[in-house]
């Protein structure tokens, strides 16, 4: 169990440091470097101007109210849009996008810029989420939601999708510091929403970890949906939180910390609003990156861990099941239906993969790879009465997982409560050395198969 926080009540999974290395230093920032060849479209040339300001955001509402549907808004490369009030889908089919689809720096840019003060205010980018908002799309934009180091606010994230509709689209774009809780949100509607796809889209940062700062990279609560090849940056509360979702994929992501405690990577914890219904949910190929060491190593006794200037870590690199996120919230309720396996961890964690609160789910094949350490304090807000267990690459909970396929070699241990009151270690050299991606990878050194990855894994284990 976790001791209370004192000099020495620092707890490394020594067993599970995995020594390996990055065959390649992620030193480009640049994503769209990667030999990635976005689809061609034929369209007008013609762009909306972002002059004059002050009316701006009217101008381009006014032609997506009054163009019906099919209509796409041509926004113009290099520009900025400032917002003071959120754009609407008004129709089906309509679409939002950078002219010439371009997938560098060079895309329209959404900016967040209406009224908010320390509590509520404009959040909202865009919102597609109307009545009759079927087969919308935004495409090849960005979206600052100028957060700027304040606090969060009530309100949406910065892309509103799903509602009562099917079948929209979100690619290619790069959304980034949100005002309130996620970078990206596809809402359930009255659990009708259906057929989302979110694909090759750079995500944050998003949030920061001081305490209830969190946000979010992407918030899914739509069925039949899939959520793939993204790239999550720094966002702060879940990397992809998965709210049910009953029937969805989540495939091929690659999610990473720099500079931030993440509190989970992949979160399928939420019992609501599906009443725990993951059925046929599968998360999938994914790679979750947690903190590596910051420093340089000067010598051979610290070669392999060093210590990271933020002591940033995730939590949770797997969370799976209502009561590692809830505790007893939900009682004898459990998230069922769902199918977790062939992901891949490395770097810094409190645990790699955690489950308990589930019926009916696969746990399978899931890797701890390269350099990783497992390691955390009891913090502040974690009950003394309740039991905390190790930081550890897996573990379950026997009494919170009914007909759960679980490796044989997960320790089964009690959990009285939540994880997330772990907390990090203040310095020391307990952060692994590696190739923590700062900025996007390139293709070449980051495809989505693992035998892409341009990664010389030394070690792993698989469970």
């Amino acid at each position: 169990m976790v001791p209370t926080r004192n000099p020495t009540a620092l707890l490394v999974s020594g067993a599970t440091i995995l020594l390996g290395v990055f065959a390649h230093p992620r030193e480009d920032k640049a994503f769209w470097k990667r030999s990635l060849s976005p689809p061609v479209y034929s369209r007008q040339q013609d762009c909306i101007s972002p002059e004059p300001v002050e009316t701006v955001t009217d101008r381009l509402n006014t032609l997506l109210n009054s163009s019906g549907p099919g209509y796409i808004l041509p926004l113009c490369q290099n520009a900025t849009y400032r917002l003071t009030a959120p754009l609407l889908y008004t129709a089906e089919n309509q679409e939002i996008s950078t002219v010439g689809y371009p997938i560098g720096d060079e895309r329209a840019t959404l900016l967040v810029d209406g009224f908010w003060n320390y509590t509520n205010g404009h959040s909202i980018a865009v919102q597609g989420t109307c009545i009759g908002c079927n087969n919308i799309k935004l495409r090849n934009v960005q979206i600052n939601g100028a957060r700027n180091g304040r606090g969060p606010i009530q309100g949406g994230g910065n892309i509103e999708f799903g509602g009562p509709n099917a079948n929209q689209l979100i690619e290619y774009v790069n959304t980034y510091d949100p005002r309130s809780w996620t970078c990206l949100h596809v809402a359930e509607g009255v659990l009708n929403c259906t057929n989302v796809v979110i694909q090759n889209n750079e995500i944050g940062p998003c949030g920061t970890d001081a305490f209830q700062s969190w946000a979010d990279g992407v918030s899914l609560s739509c069925r039949n949906s899939v959520v793939r090849d993204n790239w999550i940056d720094s966002a702060t509360d879940g990397g992809i939180v998965v709210f049910g979702s009953p029937g969805s994929l989540i495939q091929n992501n690659t999610i990473w910390i720099e500079d931030n405690t993440l509190l989970g990577g992949i979160n399928v914890v939420d019992y609501d609003p599906f009443n725990g219904d993951f059925t046929n949910t599968i998360v999938e190929n994914n790679t979750i990156i947690g903190g590596f060491a910051t420093d340089q190593s000067t010598d051979a006794q610290d070669a392999n861990l060093g210590y990271n200037n933020e002591t940033a870590i995730i939590k949770m690199g797997l969370a799976v099941g209502n009561r590692v996120w809830f505790g007893d919230k939900f009682g004898r309720n459990r998230n069922f239906g769902g199918i977790v396996r062939n992901n891949r961890l490395t770097g810094a964690f409190g645990w790699g993969v955690a489950v308990s609160g589930t019926r009916d789910f696969v746990v399978e094949n899931n890797e701890i790879v390269g350099n990783a350490t497992f390691i955390g304090f009891r913090g502040v807000n974690c009950s003394m009465t309740e039991a905390l267990p190790s930081p550890e690459p897996f573990l379950y909970d026997s009494n919170g997982t009914d007909s759960t396929v679980i490796p044989s070699n997960y320790p089964d241990v009690r959990l009285d409560g939540a994880l997330l009151c772990i907390t990090s270690p203040d310095g020391g050299d307990y952060w692994p050395r590696g190739g923590s991606p700062y900025g996007n990878p390139d293709k070449d050194e980051a495809g989505a198969e693992a035998k892409g990855l341009g990664w010389d894994w030394v070690s792993h284990l698989v469970f």
